[in-house]
């Protein structure tokens, strides 16, 4: 699908375009922040190795881990510059860039993980994409970085009143600081580090994270019950740079992008494997998780959210009512 938004290229690139019997090889550099041992970064190793394949090795990828080309905002820029040919990126921080990715930040966008790929596979995804190739960075697939719930040391959280008068910790970013206010709560921006402690000393009464996330850095130690609002639910990408998959030929862009929403499949399934020994390790340890099974109510809560941000960003209204009409 993502064809559809490919963007002619200037005269002068066009000369250079590859064609199904001349082909120029072409070796990419790709970014992940991730390191050994991550989803992430074992599908972006499957990634450069059915590119090869798949293009008979006309085009190959070296991926750099572990952030060694830079920080995020770094290697977004150097995409879009082309001084980096690919890399898998987190849509959060494209917010700035984009503001049609912004979509993804809003919360309780998503009635879950499965919803959040049918949009992104629809045509809200659709015109996110289109937006994220004009500014250099052309989403080629999705990948699952898990969902955001809220967990405390008091009790479940079935419903929006369940928050009210809770102090919870959110990421630095209004739309969060909203969210929790609007349940009735207190949303408190807190640097990451500080939440174990912050938990601990009842600083905090509560905090949202993903269950890897949750697991691995010992908040279930200080944080007793976890409630699967998955309020936020903001996908990852293998993007390419637009001008650079513009210039291949129709079949290796058609083999680059197979090749990518193949290593995109094989991502989520590690990132399940994962979730799901993160819950079965936080249970182990006696955390309490409920589901929340009707997200209506929370989604109800976030009318003034909702009025705020489309009050301040007129133009993303379609954007978001065709996010949430979609079944």
């Amino acid at each position: 699908m993502y064809t559809t938004f490919i963007k002619s290229i200037p005269a002068v690139a066009a000369a250079l375009t590859l064609s199904a019997t001349a082909v120029v090889a072409e070796d990419w550099r790709a970014w992940n922040i991730h390191v050994d041992g991550h989803p992430n970064t074992a599908a972006m190793d499957r990634f450069a190795a059915l590119v090869a394949d798949k293009t008979g090795g006309d085009v190959t990828v070296e991926v750099f881990h572990g952030g060694v080309l830079g920080s995020q905002p770094d290697a977004l820029e150097q995409v879009q510059l082309g001084a980096i040919d690919v890399g898998n990126f987190n849509l959060g921080p494209i917010g700035p860039i984009v503001k049609e990715a912004n979509l993804v930040s809003l919360p309780f966008i998503f009635r879950d993980v499965d919803h959040m790929f049918r949009v992104m596979d629809g045509p809200a995804g659709d015109a996110v994409s289109e937006a994220m190739g004009d500014a250099g960075i052309l989403p080629i697939a999705w990948f699952d970085a898990g969902a955001r719930s809220f967990y405390n040391n008091t009790g479940p959280i079935n419903s929006p009143a369940d928050v009210e008068g809770m102090k919870i910790r959110v990421m630095n970013n209004d739309l969060f600081t909203g969210m929790v206010n609007a349940m009735g709560g207190n949303g408190t921006p807190m640097a990451f580090a500080e939440v174990y402690q912050s938990l601990s000393t009842g600083v905090v009464d509560g905090a949202e994270n993903n269950l890897p996330s949750f697991e691995s850095v010992g908040h279930f130690e200080v944080a007793g019950y976890y409630s699967m609002s998955e309020h936020l639910i903001i996908p990852e990408c293998i993007c390419v740079n637009t001008a650079k998959f513009n210039a291949l030929s129709e079949d290796m862009q058609a083999a680059v992008t197979e090749a990518a929403v193949e290593a995109a499949a094989f991502q989520r399934e590690l990132w399940a494997e994962q979730t799901q020994a993160s819950r079965e390790a936080v249970e182990a340890a006696g955390v309490k998780i409920n589901m929340i099974e009707d997200k209506g109510p929370f989604q109800a809560a976030m009318e003034p959210v909702y009025a705020d941000y489309l009050a301040a960003n007129p133009d993303m209204t379609e954007l978001v009512e065709m996010a949430q009409a979609t079944e």
